[in-house]
């Protein structure tokens, strides 16, 4: 069968239509390798130029760089030929201007100064889930992002912060929406057990679900994507290749954005040989695959440069036999209820190649 990339879906109960395939930035905002200022926008013009109309950032990403460097890009369009969604939770604090008893967000692992972004300015992102500091966050951004709206505000990883992003940034984004500042409120993180907990006990429109669906994790798929369909709440995923272990599954390959163990790596290994027997590359499989729960509305991509943006609609076209699927599941890679994509139409012209550009 494979997927439309560029179809337009209705995003829940927001009324907003996007793209099947949505751009997401944190990539170019230097994600574990620094990226270029021209490289990185010239990359998310590119996915305004092939027709994606779905572009998410967030202050943390880059510290700065992905909103201010995605605001850049799509300036040439018309506001309302696409949609915008950013996130709030962390406020963005000159290195010198850091105090103790600031909550700062900033990894240093293996001796890794910055763990997760490269090249980034002279600041540190400093959680606030608080009213006050989400209406500064909406404001940063939108200075960032060079616009007068965004369509979108998720909350961004709240997990250890669950009060406060309820007492504060909920009610503050409650507000938002109820003005109509915005079109949609949400959360986006990676704990699928927390995303159905703000589902129970808030009136949310659309959660951001990393990591947790994918052919290596369908955590999502046992409680959260019930209740979100219960209630209503649109399903956008990010991360379904998970941090580049579903692209290149090796030793030293990361899975949730950090180093994967040997278990992992195995089990991804063993899912590629299933696919390369069926001519099917693994990331193919893998978008696929995420793309096929019907709860799941788009999936965002991310790219470092605009060839390896363009294997995204190819892979998402890719036709995959059947057969793929069920070998994986005889041989326990995949749980027998997973859900898989309908078979391709066998009268569908061959599958073009792929960009040899995967990193």
């Amino acid at each position: 069968m494979g997927f439309d990339p560029f179809e337009s879906v209705v995003l829940g109960r927001t009324g907003l239509r996007v793209t099947r395939l949505a751009f997401g930035a944190a990539t170019i905002g230097g994600l574990f390798r620094e990226v270029s200022e021209s490289e990185a926008i010239a990359t998310a013009r590119h996915a305004a130029d092939i027709g994606i109309r779905y572009f998410d950032a967030a202050p943390v990403y880059g510290y700065g760089n992905s909103e201010r460097r995605l605001g850049a890009a799509v300036a040439h369009l018309p506001r309302d030929s696409y949609v915008l969604s950013t996130k709030v939770g962390r406020l963005l604090v000159p290195r010198d201007g850091v105090t103790d008893d600031m909550d700062v967000d900033y990894q240093q692992i293996d001796g890794q100064e910055d763990y997760f972004y490269r090249g980034t300015p002279a600041v540190r992102p400093v959680f606030d889930y608080s009213h006050d500091g989400v209406l500064r966050s909406v404001e940063a951004s939108l200075e960032r992002l060079g616009v007068d709206r965004v369509d979108m505000l998720f909350i961004h990883d709240p997990d250890n912060h669950w009060q406060q992003a309820m007492t504060g940034a909920y009610p503050a984004l409650e507000g938002l929406r109820a003005q109509g500042v915005v079109r949609g409120i949400g959360v986006g993180m990676n704990s699928a057990a927390m995303l159905a907990r703000f589902a129970r006990e808030g009136d949310f429109d659309v959660f951001l679900v990393a990591n947790r669906y994918t052919l290596l994790d369908q955590e999502a798929a046992a409680e959260l994507f019930p209740i979100s369909q219960d209630r209503g709440v649109a399903i956008v995923l990010g991360g379904v290749l998970n941090s580049g272990i579903l692209a290149d599954p090796r030793p030293g390959s990361r899975f949730g954005y950090l180093p994967a163990n040997d278990a992992l790596v195995n089990r991804a290994q063993a899912m590629r040989a299933v696919c390369e027997r069926h001519g099917v590359p693994l990331r193919a499989a893998a978008i696929q695959f995420a793309l096929a729960h019907p709860v799941v509305t788009a999936m965002l991509a991310g790219a470092r440069t605009s060839a390896q943006l363009d294997d995204y609609p190819l892979l998402m076209r890719h036709a995959i036999p059947g057969q793929m699927w069920d070998e994986l599941k005889a041989e326990g890679l995949l749980s027998a209820a997973a859900v898989v994509p309908d078979p391709p139409d066998l009268t569908a012209s061959a599958t073009p190649s792929l960009s040899e550009d995967r990193t």
